[in-house]
């Protein structure tokens, strides 16, 4: 693996002004910027950050970036990597980008290497790979959080669920409950990061003979006002629907929220299921029916990969991708047999 002083000896220039322009600092020309750069990726030239820390006395700290602290998923699983980095001995940086890719690069330019030995990203929709991988040649090790295409691995370190299957276990709740007359709401745009869900659960549909669903689906987006925003429009167009399946845990109590203001009895007139398994799914009346995803052993071993990556391994350029076990049906009150 090259040093430093290497890279400076290759670039024509003193290894403080490699130091400054791998970690954004100082005042350096844009040709010195990437010519040093491009050394760097070319050698694959990883700092060692541990070493660093303990030179100018600052804490041990990892970055997590979420897309909206708002949304009840990311403070639970903010609070798994934060115990799952105290355990290691590190502190945890939360960087709230409110959906801004612009927010997003300006945190991995000014938080990662710098405040942070390394990033985690969450996976949504707004999240450009190509940033990461900038990041990720500027010497920041970078883990993608909760990736949904576990047989389709991005170009970066990465933890997957398998949400595909999580939309299969919903259709065969609804299923096995009798329910034909079905719609979906799906909590992000056509081709968003919610598609996989969605397309589990509507191939297992079309397994079973149901192929008028796209006919009853609205996208948009993962909101409690996008939930129901979504469901009234479907209700009212289809009153004959028996059961609504959502992509997420927040949009689905928008959709029982839509049931009680139609007068809707929540199982008996209209089931609603959910995929994530929120802490909100169980508190809610009626409790929300879901696929519970492994939220909290995502989050360990998302800070496992990534300390692994502080610390060099796999150092051959690898960028290994970890899948959590699989999701589990969690059937409560929102869901029972078709009417």
């Amino acid at each position: 693996m090259a040093t430093l002083a290497q890279i400076a000896q290759l670039a024509g220039v003193t290894p403080a002004t490699v130091s400054n322009v791998l970690r954004g600092r100082g005042k350096v020309g844009e040709d010195t910027k990437k010519r040093v750069l491009a050394l760097a990726e070319e050698l694959g030239y990883r700092p060692n950050l541990h070493a660093r820390a303990l030179v100018e006395g600052r804490p041990l700290t990892l970055a997590l970036v979420v897309s909206s602290i708002a949304n009840p998923f990311y403070p639970e699983f903010t609070l798994a990597a934060e115990q799952a980095a105290r355990k290691q001995g590190y502190f945890l940086i939360v960087c709230n980008t409110n959906d801004d890719p612009e927010l997003e690069k300006a945190y991995l330019d000014q938080v990662g290497g710098s405040l942070a030995h390394g990033v985690l990203v969450m996976n949504a929709d707004f999240v450009e790979q190509e940033v990461l991988l900038a990041a990720e040649r500027r010497g920041t090790p970078v883990v993608l959080c909760m990736w949904e295409r576990p047989e389709q691995p991005p170009a970066l370190p990465s933890i997957a669920v398998d949400f595909y299957r999580a939309g299969e276990i919903a259709a065969e709740h609804l299923l096995a409950l009798g329910h034909r007359r079905v719609a979906a709401v799906v909590g992000s745009e056509r081709n968003g990061n919610h598609i996989w869900r969605y397309r589990g659960f509507a191939d297992a549909m079309a397994r079973a003979g149901i192929d008028d669903l796209a006919d009853h689906t609205v996208f948009g987006h993962d909101t409690i006002e996008a939930g129901h925003e979504a469901a009234h429009q479907l209700l009212t167009a289809n009153p004959q629907t028996t059961a609504i399946f959502v992509s997420n845990d927040l949009p689905a109590i928008g959709v029982l929220q839509s049931a009680a203001d139609l007068g809707l009895r929540v199982p008996a007139d209209l089931s609603v299921i959910g995929i994530t398994d929120i802490n909100l799914a169980h508190q809610i009346r009626p409790s929300l029916s879901t696929v519970a995803v492994p939220t909290a052993e995502a989050a360990e071993m998302a800070v496992n990969l990534l300390l692994s990556l502080i610390k060099g391994q796999p150092a051959d350029g690898a960028r290994p991708m970890l899948v959590t076990s699989r999701p589990q049906l969690v059937a409560r009150d929102s869901t029972g047999p078709a009417r």
